[in-house]
């Protein structure tokens, strides 16, 4: 697996292809219309926390450089220093990611309410206190009503930033009250250009990553420090050699299975297989084939398999078996 380091949101000061963005917030700074709520909008990977870390920056106090774009700031600054070392007593933030450093399955209502507390307080070195929220669909149902009460109560001096990859699952409540920035995708050569600059890759193993995360650039870095290029590789051969299947091969791949991160890796084959029978299953819908019917349902699984394994704790191994065999019978079809 490659040593690719994706850096924390905070740690990041440059910001590819969001510059309207980023003069719209800028603009409304500059002329005094700060609102008092951002919902930060577009797909998983495009900038959005990066965005919210170098708006927080600047809000804190951070002089503008240029250098790092619209809203850059220098990484020597103490404001800079003092948001990596995650120290700046006017910045809160909420992520499912706990005190003990391991994630969890949601941002919970004890940590919803540290907002209302946070910005009762003056800024005690800042011209504002800011909080961000990344990301507010990983608030449970309590925290989201936590955040309410704190978004009908403006704070004076307080910016909230809030992180989303599906606003229409957010309370309209808590939509209704924010300013919305919307942040698009880049396209897949810019998209492939940043992962490029950012790790060992060469130009179509970065292409093949961007295409794999749909173009958002910072999820394709986590497919690329997942080794999706090897899970990609592994699918195509897999597919490749239907209707026979490598026992060696196929049992050389289930050990990366094994341990904490082996669901991981089991979810991501399974990704980039269906991926590949999807093309295939369009293809035979293209020219009429019979196995049409074969390939959907193979799809189908999967789909489901990973699910299923893990909220089951079904065998791994077992599982990929079970694909294959229902992939075999597709190629005979």
């Amino acid at each position: 697996m490659p040593s690719l380091d994706v850096p924390h949101p905070r740690e990041v000061f440059e910001l590819q292809g969001q510059a309207g963005p980023e003069e719209a917030f800028e603009d409304a700074r500059a002329r005094g219309r700060l609102h008092h709520a951002w919902l930060l909008t577009g797909p998983e990977g495009v900038g959005k926390a990066t965005f919210a870390y170098r708006a927080a920056r600047r809000l804190l106090g951070a002089p503008p450089d240029r250098a790092h774009g619209v809203l850059g700031a220098s990484p020597e600054h103490p404001v800079s220093r003092q948001i990596i070392a995650r120290a700046h007593p006017d910045l809160l933030v909420l992520e499912r990611v706990g005190e003990d450093g391991k994630p969890r399955k949601v941002i919970p209502v004890d940590d919803a309410r540290k907002l209302s507390e946070f910005f009762s307080k003056s800024p005690a070195s800042a011209p504002h206190r800011v909080a961000i929220i990344d990301a507010a669909d990983d608030l449970n149902v309590n925290a989201a009503n936590a955040l309410l009460k704190t978004l009908e109560e403006p704070p004076p001096r307080g910016v909230l930033l809030m992180v989303s990859h599906s606003p229409g699952r957010l309370l309209a409540t808590i939509r209704s009250r924010c300013r919305r920035l919307a942040f698009g995708a880049l396209g897949l050569e810019e998209a492939a250009a940043f992962v490029r600059a950012r790790g060992d890759f060469n130009m179509e193993e970065s292409l093949r990553l961007s295409r794999m995360a749909g173009g958002p650039p910072g999820k394709a870095l986590q497919l690329a420090a997942a080794d999706a290029l090897a899970m990609d590789d592994a699918a195509r051969a897999l597919l490749e050699h239907l209707p026979r299947v490598d026992e060696a091969f196929t049992l050389s791949l289930a050990d990366r299975f094994k341990g904490g991160e082996g669901q991981a890796q089991f979810n991501l084959l399974f990704d980039r297989l269906a991926e590949r029978v999807h093309g295939l299953a369009a293809n035979a819908a293209a020219q009429r084939m019979g196995a049409l019917d074969r390939w959907a349902q193979a799809w189908e699984t999967l789909q489901r398999l990973p699910r299923e394994v893990e909220g089951l704790n079904l065998d791994r191994t077992d599982a990929l078996f079970a694909a294959l065999n229902e992939l075999r019978q597709a190629a005979r079809a």
